[in-house]
């Protein structure tokens, strides 16, 4: 794993990433089509060793992906943050939502929820892709325009994947002032080294 890989996030199921396991472990809200059994450790309300169909439960994403995927022994819905009244918000407003608040990894945890959306994927996946697309210019303007005080408090409303475009946006805006700084001290001559090489250049003529 290279240094890179830690700053960027990744939108498939990845041992390797930090921002994998945390989007994959936000809660969802399920309910046990069909008995399960050996698995009532995971509501603490039972005193039963087994869940009987009809069970609501907050899962993980990741164990709501598993037992959705196999027989369907779960149906799912869509955290509160992306539901229609969340959506609307975001539609009216989206650039000045703090998404931090809606959920740190909301575009990660968005696209790890589309399999179990439903009919509701298509709304889904165009409310991620139109989120980014209204918040990227403020994003971005911020990161090559800003003060670091102005720039720490932006920093606070953007979730993961923001604020790795942030830091990019900061960090090539920074290499590209270093490197025009270094291309003018390299091409450019000094005046007392022209005028030198102007007496020089007389006193042969």
């Amino acid at each position: 794993m290279n240094q890179h890989s830690l700053h960027y996030p990744s939108y498939f199921p990845s041992y390797f990433s930090i921002n994998d396991i945390l989007a994959t472990n936000e809660r969802v809200p399920c309910k046990f089509e069909k008995a399960a059994y050996g698995v009532g450790y995971l509501d603490p309300s039972s005193g039963s060793k087994d869940l009987e169909a009809g069970t609501k439960l907050e899962l993980p994403c990741w164990l709501a992906r598993a037992l959705y995927s196999r027989r369907r022994i779960v149906s799912c819905q869509l955290p509160k943050t992306f539901k229609e009244r969340y959506r609307e918000i975001l539609k009216a407003e989206a650039s000045l939502v703090d998404l931090h608040m809606f959920s740190p990894h909301f575009y990660e945890f968005g696209q790890h929820l589309l399999p179990l959306a439903g009919p509701e994927a298509p709304i889904l996946g165009t409310l991620l892709v139109e989120t980014l697309r209204e918040r990227l210019r403020s994003i971005m303007d911020t990161s090559l325009n800003s003060l670091e005080d102005e720039a720490s408090s932006h920093t606070t409303k953007l979730d993961e994947l923001e604020r790795s475009l942030f830091r990019t946006g900061r960090k090539t805006f920074h290499d590209h002032r270093l490197w025009l700084s270094r291309r003018a001290h390299i091409v450019t001559t000094s005046p007392m080294v022209e005028q030198h090489n102007k007496r020089k250049f007389s006193e042969i003529s």
